[in-house]
């Protein structure tokens, strides 16, 4: 029998795989968008960046929905938010409709409630193995862009991309709509938490930790060696917990900089994602082609968070956020010297195989240095950071090739905000050996 954590994993899975689409589909449709339209490439960017700038700030919104409510309430809004939107960009008569479809509906109340609330949620359930899950959870957003890239572009071919768009509307209410209900139930350790909120600190982890071991003893949710260490930790009168000064610094300092950290490496991240189709188009291979080597960039990004997964359990998610962006920093270069279509299909590959550990990197740095009973709003924050630098790079790349007529330069700009990021993640490894962090709270105890 499937533990009941696993069996949630897996429908945050499904629920991710299928509420990530938008932002994939209209990558695919890009250049026949700008075509209908009469547009220029930054123009026709557009609805992308609005729907990743709706995506994370919707974030934070469905993050405390999630927080206040559970999971379950943000994800049923999400889906009727991704299937009212998708219909009204099916039908959209001119550019702006199209637009603000993706802005409000398939971004703001759509995408969004499938990324960070279903991500912390995954984190309250595990502790041992939270890497691997959090891993397992966030690789449904590139399975997302592994299995819809080819179908669109395939069916797009055929009827043309407002009837695909209304296929995914479809999707949208049979797929998420019914699955909501399936997450009602809350994690222990939240709901205990949320219950002893008015309680003194010390007081409140102590009973949330009791709460949560009585209502789920046999599941990994806390195990008893780490309740015992905390307890005692609690018992002991420990006045400077982690989450209080986390790696010497305030709660919003270490926030700040994460966010930061977030927009720099996916704004780097966002040139490849974006505008690889609108690449081979421009290279002569074909928007078909561009789909698929988004495909394959998507589908080994899902090996890589997997590994990443792995990895972090390990090393901790500071390591493996520096690990990523140094990886990601070297494949990026790559697409310079080489525009052939072979090596641009090994090129897209290796992309996807070494940056796709560095988003869920953020939600394991969270749950290691900040309370569980923020984790919906905090990873909502952070994500919705790097859901900001993929607007942001998606459009910034766009106008930088209508500026310059290549997208060269467009690579460079990527590069140097992938150096700023990793050189966040060295400047807090180093105050985390500093403050004698090193080993994240949760590690230490698991």
């Amino acid at each position: 029998m499937i533990p009941y954590p696993v069996l949630r994993m897996l429908i945050a899975l499904v629920l991710m795989t299928a509420g990530s689409s938008a932002m994939y589909v209209v990558v695919v449709v890009l250049p026949m968008v700008q075509a209908e339209f009469g547009v220029d490439r930054a123009d026709a960017s557009l609805p992308y960046t609005l729907t990743m700038i709706g995506f994370g700030l919707g974030g934070i919104l469905m993050g405390r929905l999630a927080d206040r409510f559970g999971v379950s309430l943000p994800v049923l809004v999400g889906g009727l938010g991704l299937t009212l939107g998708f219909w009204l960009a099916a039908t959209a008569p001119a550019l702006w409709v199209f637009t603000a479809a993706h802005g409000l509906l398939l971004g703001l109340f759509g995408s969004s409630a499938m990324f960070a609330p279903l991500v912390a949620d995954t984190s309250l359930w595990f502790t041992k193995r939270r890497g691997i899950a959090v891993a397992i959870c966030a690789s449904g957003n590139y399975l997302a862009g592994a299995v819809w890239p080819p179908i669109v572009q395939s069916f797009s071919a055929a009827h043309g991309w407002r009837a695909a768009y209304l296929g995914m509307a479809v999707v949208s209410l049979v797929v998420i709509v019914p699955l909501s209900f399936a997450l009602k139930r809350r994690a222990p350790l939240a709901e205990a938490m949320s219950q002893d909120a008015g309680a003194s600190a010390p007081a409140a982890r102590q009973g949330a930790l009791r709460a949560a071991a009585s209502r789920a003893p046999a599941l990994d949710v806390l195990d008893r060696v780490g309740q015992s260490a905390v307890l005692a930790t609690t018992r002991a009168g420990t006045s400077a917990r982690p989450e209080e000064r986390p790696l010497g610094m305030s709660l919003s300092g270490l926030q700040t900089l994460l966010f930061v950290a977030g927009m720099a490496c996916c704004i780097a991240m966002a040139m490849p994602q974006v505008h690889i189709v609108a690449l081979c188009g421009d290279l002569g291979f074909g928007p078909a082609r561009g789909a698929e080597m988004l495909s394959l960039m998507l589908g080994f990004g899902i090996l890589s968070r997997l590994m990443s997964g792995m990895i972090c359990d390990r090393i901790g998610g500071l390591r493996t956020l520096l690990l990523g962006s140094v990886l990601q920093a070297v494949a990026l270069l790559m697409f310079l010297p080489f525009d052939s279509l072979a090596s641009l299909y090994v090129i897209s590959a290796l992309f996807g195989l070494v940056q796709g550990g560095i988003v869920p990197s953020y939600a394991i740095i969270v749950r290691e240095y900040f309370s569980p009973r923020e984790a919906g709003a905090r990873v909502g924050t952070v994500l919705m950071a790097t859901l900001l630098g993929m607007a942001a790079g998606g459009w910034m790349s766009g106008k930088i090739f209508d500026l310059t007529g290549s997208y060269d330069a467009a690579f460079i700009h990527g590069f140097a905000w992938n150096a700023l990021n990793a050189a966040i993640a060295v400047y807090l490894l180093m105050r985390a050996r500093r403050a004698g962090q090193t080993l994240s709270p949760s590690a230490a105890i698991a």
